[in-house]
């Protein structure tokens, strides 16, 4: 806290001037030398008044002041300017204050402040700056405080900024809410004039704070929005995630005759990839080429990762080859690129070229991109040395890396690895109580994840939407839904319903719980959905026996514009198979493969095959199964011969049989299911076989547990 009266303010500056005795002579020799004769003085340090000082001295020691020294030369004048009596000089000490603060030594400019009689804005301004920037952002505000209160001088456009940025970085939106009617105040009197660098402070501000309304508010009363201006309301909005709103934001700058540069491309691209607009995506990276900013790195790092997320991975791999100076952050975006569709060995092997064969050192974020990916593949080995790797380099306390190890080892199972990790790292960010909530649930140990969702309150801490959607998965379950209940009332007190993702998760909590009308009314309140809002719902509803809701539901989703993906096919097929709506669900299948282009998984080809057989028609389920291409899934051929023993076809249970035989002989399951099928049609020679050959193979089913 800057004290103007601190103890021992004035120890350093005694010192300098006690030392300034053996420094004079070099740095300021008009003070030793007399006019006559150019001998020297019998006093030859005596201090000299304002009104002995030489003009000449003073203005170059200004000089030298503003000609940026360095710490050693800003010592020498900070002497010269005491000895030479200009201690007491607010021009002088201001410079002094400013050369201090940017060497970043913020300690002797807050005490040259301190001990300045009359202090100007331009000393304040340099103290506040220069706390700000060596991140001591606490004491940056209270010195804007204590400025505010000493009413001597008050606060203009330089000023302003980097109190607001101190806002910013602490999350203290009340005070950044004070400084800007600070400025108002002062515009509306007539003493300051509308400033664009402290607009754009606010909309950053504001926005980092969460307070995306404010920060557009600011923006739109800015009289002149220039390209900065345009780039920091688009930054704030991508940064409070309202990705539409970015794009928005940007074809109106566009529309209003700014050319973009590099930067506001590279900021606004990620949000196509966000909400996989391609055909948006695509035209940014035309303009991008337009404009000339496709070579940036940093452009074309934003563009990799836009394609990833689209599932466009052969552009994306063909821009980052094309990447002339890859940086860690280009390598760091396809691997995690890889890792997000689920192409886990493409990712670890562009991994290994990189430490490998480009010999750049990972950072916490790679490290963090790779291990999702490490997880999947079960590599724990590999993980293990990641894990060692950061501990050598002194990067473990990164909370992203911390996050991703906590998530690492316990969905491998090992969840008191994860505890370890979460104990050694600084409890001072909700990150990682997020991920250590999130571990439990994974590994099905609902007291401890509750319990930790209780401890981060009691910590400080306020569950935000990601803590939320962690633990409601908990509460899927008619004995959680109390809790359930709560932490609903939770989300609305908090204003996080408007989170798409949360209303998803209590949509899916109520669903599972049998609260299927409580469920459709927050379907009803949401007024931003995504695909899986409509995939959650139709699936319950199909579930539930309530299939032509389900298909409307369809119906007003392509209404909405929303595109289905493979889940939303699987819950429509499903519900058809459950209903019998065989005609209705083939068009489905049809309608998914033309009109949307989706490749289709097991997941649809057992629904299809469940669809026939359901309806008797085995004969067109084992058509259907033999135009699937060689490697069907061996759960799709099971589907089909569970069927069969339903509807006594032992002639197509013997075809599907010899399939699955020669995809996996060794599986029990399915032999002793071929041997009942016989049993059914009374054909005991071939049971006989059947048991005979699980015999000779030795085949056991997995012995059950029982608590009883």
């Amino acid at each position: 806290m800057l004290c103007l009266a601190c103890l021992g303010a004035d120890r350093p500056c005694r010192e300098i001037e006690r030392n300034a005795r053996a420094q004079t002579e070099a740095t300021v020799p008009t003070s030793r030398v007399v006019a006559s004769g150019g001998s020297r003085s019998r006093f030859p340090f005596r201090r000299r008044s304002h009104a002995d000082a030489s003009p000449v001295t003073h203005a170059s020691l200004l000089l030298r002041l503003r000609s940026g020294p360095a710490l050693t030369e800003a010592r020498r004048l900070h002497a010269a300017l005491l000895v030479g009596g200009h201690r007491h000089g607010a021009v002088l000490s201001a410079q002094l204050v400013r050369v201090y603060a940017r060497l970043g030594e913020v300690g002797h400019a807050l005490r040259v402040l301190d001990g300045m009689p009359r202090r100007n804005s331009f000393a304040w301004n340099a103290a506040i700056k220069g706390l700000v920037d060596a991140g001591r952002f606490s004491e940056a505000l209270e010195t804007y405080w204590a400025m505010v209160g000493d009413g001597s001088v008050a606060a203009d456009g330089f000023t302003y900024p980097p109190v607001i940025k101190a806002c910013a970085a602490l999350g203290a939106v009340e005070q950044g809410r004070m400084v800007r009617e600070h400025v108002e105040a002062a515009v509306a009197r007539g003493k300051a004039t509308p400033n664009v660098f402290v607009q754009c402070a606010l909309v950053d501000m504001f926005a980092k704070c969460g307070c995306l309304g404010e920060a557009r508010s600011v923006f739109e009363s800015m009289q002149d929005r220039d390209l900065p201006a345009w780039t920091t309301m688009i930054g704030g909005a991508m940064h409070a995630g309202d990705w539409f709103d970015a794009m928005s934001l940007f074809k109106r700058m566009r529309s209003e005759g700014f050319c973009a540069d590099s930067v506001i491309v590279a900021t606004v691209i990620p949000a196509c990839g966000r909400v996989k607009d391609l055909r948006a995506g695509t035209v940014l990276h035309g303009c991008a080429v337009r404009t000339g900013v496709a070579g940036d790195t940093c452009v074309c790092n934003a563009l990799v990762d836009m394609y990833c997320k689209c599932g466009c991975l052969d552009m994306a791999d063909y821009l980052f080859r094309s990447i002339a100076f890859k940086d860690v952050v280009s390598w760091s975006t396809l691997i995690a690129g890889y890792s997000q569709n689920r192409m886990y060995h493409l990712s670890v092997s562009l991994f290994a070229e990189m430490v490998n064969a480009a010999g750049l050192k990972p950072n916490s974020n790679t490290m963090a991109s790779i291990l999702p990916s490490v997880s999947e593949l079960k590599l724990l080995g590999h993980g293990k040395e990641i894990h060692g790797f950061s501990l050598r380099h002194g990067l473990d306390q990164s909370k992203f890396l911390g996050s991703a190890f906590i998530d690492f080892y316990s969905r491998q199972g090992f969840i008191r690895k994860a505890e370890t990790v979460f104990e050694l790292m600084p409890k001072t960010d909700l990150v990682i109580w997020n991920s250590m909530v999130a571990g439990y649930a994974v590994n099905g140990d609902t007291d401890s994840a509750l319990c930790a969702f209780r401890a981060l309150q009691k910590s400080g801490f306020k569950p935000d939407h990601v803590t939320v959607i962690s633990v409601l998965p908990l509460c899927n379950h008619h004995s959680r839904l109390t809790q359930g209940k709560e932490l609903h009332g939770y989300v609305v007190r908090h204003c996080m319903s408007s989170v798409c993702s949360v209303s998803n998760a209590l949509i899916d909590m109520y669903c599972k719980c049998c609260c299927l009308e409580k469920g459709k009314e927050i379907f009803q309140l949401m007024t931003d959905r995504d695909t899986a809002t409509y995939n959650t719902l139709i699936s319950s509803l199909g579930k539930h026996g309530y299939e032509d809701e389900a298909i409307m539901l369809f119906d007003l989703m392509r209404t909405d514009g929303i595109t289905p993906d493979k889940v939303t096919f699987v819950a429509l097929l499903s519900s058809c198979s459950h209903a019998g709506l065989i005609d209705k669900g083939l068009y489905f299948y049809d309608s998914m493969l033309q009109d949307y282009n989706i490749s289709p998984d097991k997941e649809h080809y057992s629904c299809v095959v469940d669809l026939y057989s359901r309806s008797g028609k085995l004969d067109d389920a084992w058509k259907f199964v033999s135009s699937l291409p060689e490697g069907t899934e061996i759960d799709v051929l099971g589907c089909l011969l569970g069927a069969c023993r339903v509807h006594n076809r032992t002639d197509i249970a013997e075809l599907v049989s010899k399939r699955i035989f020669e995809q996996n002989p060794s599986d029990p399951g399915y032999h002793i299911l071929m041997s009942n099928i016989y049993a059914d049609a009374g054909m005991w020679s071939d049971v006989t076989r059947i048991r005979t050959m699980i015999e000779e193979r030795s085949l056991k089913n997995n012995t059950g547990n029982t608590l009883i």
